[in-house]
């Protein structure tokens, strides 16, 4: 904080010096950082304007009013960043253990998915209290590998399990990074793993989720900076396995050749999930549910429109089933094709702008 501050002091001071300005450029730098003031603010950006427009002075002023003003803004820009860090502690998920395995609970379908993480969780829990009366443990990672087609829940599950794992005492964090290849990989070699290090070093204590994570090894033309990579995440994996959790997610096969591209990586993963794809009923109950979250509801014969949309979208299904992500897709639509059909009556009343119709099918 004080580098920012004092580097705005100063350079407000020297600029004063050089158009002789009788203290009044670090008069409003003074009031900035003692009073967070805005109006200082405005009236010193002003004034580094017409000095920038005035022929009147030499280029030395202009320059020493440009590092002002950047001076000015890392100045702002520190005291938001300091901001926002702030408001993320604050705002720390202070949900309980009950409450989470309730938010777990509620998700649509799932129903194997819920039971192995169940399982997982209550395994955990038992160890650690085996520890804690001096009991033989295993010890076994808590690192998974989650596969299945888009849009099934990974995603959602992952920070669910980071949370509960937070709250049985097994990660001093619980905080969620998401991250793909180009968050890893670098564009030359030896960079790769440095990449790699930052990464696992902001993640530890929470759950580093690698979504896609066959992408990695996948480009034949990288195939050096992927091992790099593999190689460091692995190494970091075993390292870091009492305070880190590592989920990989993708697809089923291309996940079955992400492990057996790395001899050591497999084995350092204990839990593998299988997400299956949502039934027609499923997908329907998710639909419903996001409706209802944004205050819509369908009349009977948009659910009957709906069923069979979603029956014909499952059984025309291919490995890309797109599942929530679908779901997502045609809510949207159908909310778009709602506003498009009330925007021209005249005083909707709560019901009509609150219903979609079967009407509201179009394009589908």
């Amino acid at each position: 904080m004080n580098k920012y501050k004092n580097n705005l002091l100063s350079h407000a001071s020297k600029l004063d010096a050089l158009i002789d300005g009788c203290g009044e450029v670090t008069k409003y730098a003074t009031a900035i950082v003692e009073e967070n003031s805005q109006e200082s603010t405005i009236a010193i950006l002003r004034k580094i304007s017409d000095l920038a427009k005035s022929s009147d002075y030499l280029i030395e002023v202009k320059e020493m009013a440009s590092t002002l003003k950047k001076s000015l803004v890392e100045y702002h820009g520190y005291l938001k960043v300091l901001e926002i860090c702030n408001r993320d502690k604050s705002e720390e998920d202070k949900r309980t253990l009950p409450e989470l395995l309730d938010e777990l609970d509620e998700l649509i379908g799932l129903k194997s998915v819920k039971e192995k993480v169940n399982d997982l969780l209550v395994y955990q829990k038992v160890q650690k209290m085996r520890r804690g009366q001096n009991l033989n443990t295993t010890k076994s990672t808590l690192h998974l590998a989650f596969t299945g087609n888009p849009g099934t829940g990974k995603t959602t599950v992952a920070r669910i399990v980071g949370r509960i794992y937070r709250q049985i005492g097994l990660l001093s964090k619980g905080h969620f990074i998401e991250v793909s290849r180009t968050d890893l990989i670098a564009g030359y070699q030896g960079q790769t793993a440095l990449k790699v290090k930052k990464v696992i070093e902001k993640a530890k204590g929470g759950v580093l989720f690698i979504d896609e994570a066959y992408s990695i090894t996948e480009n034949d033309h990288s195939d050096s900076y992927g091992k790099e990579c593999l190689t460091e995440l692995t190494k970091a994996l075993e390292d870091y396995r009492d305070d880190l959790v590592v989920i990989v997610a993708g697809y089923t096969e291309p996940m079955n050749n992400f492990f057996s591209s790395n001899p050591g990586l497999k084995s350092r993963f204990n839990t593998f999930i299988e997400f299956e794809d949502y039934t027609s009923e499923e997908l329907e109950k998710i639909l419903i549910m996001m409706c209802r979250k944004n205050d819509y509801e369908l009349s009977e014969a948009a659910k009957l429109k709906l069923k069979k949309l979603l029956e014909e979208k499952v059984s025309d299904k291919n490995e890309n089933f797109a599942n929530g992500r679908m779901v997502r897709n045609i809510y949207d639509d159908l909310v778009m094709n709602h506003a498009r059909r009330v925007v021209s009556i005249d005083n909707p009343s709560y019901e009509i702008l609150s219903l979609i119709i079967d009407e509201d099918f179009v394009g589908f």
